[in-house]
């Protein structure tokens, strides 16, 4: 009597080929449905957050297979909220899980909040494609469930018109040149930097300055940078004025104020820009001209001699001779005399060029 072992073995076979056919999926969902893609999202922080606060949203997607090509997100957008994609490709990596190896693709987006209030995210749209069990391409859209959180103002911050949220901040100042030395029409350049770590360069502060007579100022457009450095974004704000020294005096640039929310901390803190003293002084030729009086000019000074020495004759003359024994022809020698001096004290040139022309007016 022959054995059925084989037969028994062949439908064993047969079985086990039927339920691993019957175990490839083919789609998407299929793959999900059996936990062999799978999807999580998430928020960093996810409360006591503040308006302006750095939120990241974390989307993985997992497969026991492997990806064949990149993924495509479709971003949302939401009133009130900024969404940003500041990575163009996901970072991916390899873990075990159950003793099985798991290829991941980490996304993450970065969202900063514009006012106070109640937030929700929708879910959003992965396209994936994904190696199958025979080696074809399973593509298909995942989406990540819904995510809601609060967005709140901390007292501290209540009489605060702008403020930035951030684990770090700094503000400086500088100037080109010294302050104590300046003259009249110089230029002083002013640069400002804001910097700060976890927000976008447009969530920095402008700088305002106020008029001051006598000091003008000249803004130029602001210089906006952001860095990502291993995921971590630092931005900062340059801004350059020109200050025109139009008169001489004391000028004093005001202190200026920023409110920082530290929210590795928080506490709000304030970070203070010093008031600073400019002296514009006269120029040193202006100055001696001013102390010295008008210049000599010699071609004055001369018919001013020329009287001078008119005069002491005639002075000396009456005290020679007697009143009563001036003649006429010593009468007329005097006139004649005076009259040449008036004619040489008259001007080289009349008063106005080609009188009685019209161009004169």
């Amino acid at each position: 009597m022959k054995s059925p072992a084989p037969k028994m073995h062949f439908f064993a076979l047969l079985c086990i080929f039927s339920m691993s056919f019957a175990a490839a999926a083919t789609t998407v969902e299929e793959l999900l449905d059996t936990n062999r893609l799978q999807l999580r999202s998430w928020l960093l922080p996810a409360q006591k957050i503040v308006p302006g606060q750095q939120i990241k949203l974390n989307i993985e997607i997992a497969t026991d297979r492997w990806f064949t090509g990149g993924t495509r997100i479709k971003i949302p957008e939401i009133p009130g909220l900024v969404i940003l994609q500041t990575d163009d490709f996901a970072s991916n990596s390899s873990e075990q899980r159950r003793g099985q190896s798991w290829v991941v693709q980490r996304w993450s987006l970065e969202i900063y909040a514009q006012t106070d209030g109640q937030f929700t995210i929708p879910a959003i749209t992965a396209r994936v494609k994904v190696s199958g069990d025979s080696g074809e391409i399973i593509e298909g859209e995942v989406q990540t469930p819904t995510l809601e959180f609060s967005v709140s103002r901390p007292q501290a911050l209540s009489r605060a018109e702008h403020w930035v949220a951030a684990p770090s901040y700094k503000v400086s100042q500088s100037f080109d040149r010294t302050l104590d030395d300046l003259e009249v029409g110089d230029a002083i350049e002013r640069q400002i930097d804001f910097r700060a770590g976890e927000v976008m360069a447009m969530m920095l502060p402008s700088f305002k300055e106020h008029a001051i007579e006598g000091l003008t100022a000249y803004a130029e457009p602001p210089v906006l940078n952001n860095n990502s450095n291993r995921g971590t974004i630092t931005a900062s704000r340059t801004e350059h004025i020109i200050y025109i020294a139009e008169a001489a005096g004391e000028y004093r640039l005001p202190a200026k104020d920023f409110y920082w929310w530290d929210t590795s901390t928080s506490e709000v803190q304030m970070l203070t820009l010093p008031s600073v003293d400019i002296f514009v002084g006269t120029t040193g030729t202006s100055q001696r001209e001013s102390n010295a009086g008008p210049p000599l000019n010699f071609r004055t000074l001369v018919p001013w001699l020329i009287g001078l020495l008119v005069l002491s004759a005639l002075i000396w003359l009456i005290r020679k001779i007697p009143f009563a024994a001036i003649t006429d022809s010593t009468r007329k020698a005097i006139n004649s005399m005076l009259q040449r001096w008036r004619k040489f004290r008259q001007p080289a040139l009349p008063g106005k060029l080609n009188p009685g022309n019209s161009a004169e007016q």
